[in-house]
């Protein structure tokens, strides 16, 4: 496994394995990588010939008074998580490789989809998430791109924007990875203390009742997104930011639920904000 930390390094390697006739799939991360994380290289790994990992966080997608400064990094451990799965490649370039200082250029969705759920208080995070996204594509051209399916509004914004864009690459949504006592694998758990981890818990249990009231025949999505909220609401710790149902490809609010709907919800645990969700099988 090699690690690249220019845009020219990477083109270069990447028309390399072109000219081999090998198919590349990249997984695009801000670091300070988990087995969430590890799933989607795995995924990545069985189903292409060479995988490209992108480790940046990336400025444009926060917001004032989030937590870019410290947002957890690692990058030695996250080096050995890559090759331990079996990534070919780390494509970790610093803020002034991706962003020329007088950057102007900016990729934005102009539909409700980015300021539903998450976009409801943080407005220009898609964007930014689109524009770095969009930056990678260019610059690795994979043949398909692994993301999430924690991340689902981020997952359904990015398949609208290959579409829109026209780009060459198949986008694959990998499964939600929790701990054992359900908690979605995320790179923020590490701001909770003992007592915030165990509260915590509580998204999963939302999600688990929501399930199981869908299970059951309830398809009024009031009735569920308020049970969930009770439940969510009886921890102290939390604060509830949204519970929402909405079309999983739209991301447009539902009031019945059938299949396809997605129910995702975002919880601050004091201070930090987690999210989780699902989606309606049938």
């Amino acid at each position: 496994m090699h690690v690249v930390t220019t845009i020219k390094e990477v083109r270069q390697q990447v028309h390399e394995w072109r000219r081999e006739g090998l198919s590349v799939g990249l997984v695009p991360t801000m670091g300070y990588l988990h087995e969430g994380h590890a799933s989607l290289i795995r995924a990545a790994v069985s189903e292409n010939d060479r995988v490209v990992v992108s480790i940046f966080v990336n400025p444009t997608q926060f917001g004032i008074g989030e937590d870019l400064d410290s947002y957890p990094r690692d990058f030695d451990r996250d080096c050995t998580l890559c090759a331990h799965v079996g990534a070919d490649l780390i494509f970790y370039p610093s803020v002034g490789e991706m962003y020329e200082p007088d950057a102007m250029t900016y990729v934005e969705i102009l539909s409700d989809m980015p300021r539903q759920l998450c976009g409801q208080t943080r407005p220009s995070h898609f964007r930014g998430v689109c524009t770095v996204v969009a930056k990678l594509f260019n610059v690795i051209t994979p043949d398909r791109a692994y993301f999430g399916q924690k991340d689902a509004q981020q997952l359904a914004i990015i398949r609208r924007m290959v579409r829109d864009l026209m780009f060459d690459v198949e986008v694959i949504g990998c499964p939600i990875i929790r701990e054992e006592d359900g908690l979605a694998r995320s790179s923020r758990n590490v701001y909770l203390n003992d007592a915030e981890r165990v509260a915590a818990r509580c998204l999963s249990k939302a999600v688990r009742l929501g399930q199981q009231l869908v299970e059951e025949g309830e398809r009024d999505a009031q009735q569920v997104m308020n049970a969930m909220r009770r439940l969510v609401d009886s921890e102290s710790l939390a604060r509830v930011d949204y519970i929402e149902a909405v079309d999983s490809l739209t991301i447009e609010p539902i009031d019945r639920i059938e299949t396809g709907t997605l129910i995702a919800l975002a919880v601050y645990i004091g201070t930090t904000r987690l999210i989780d969700n699902f989606v309606v099988e049938s």
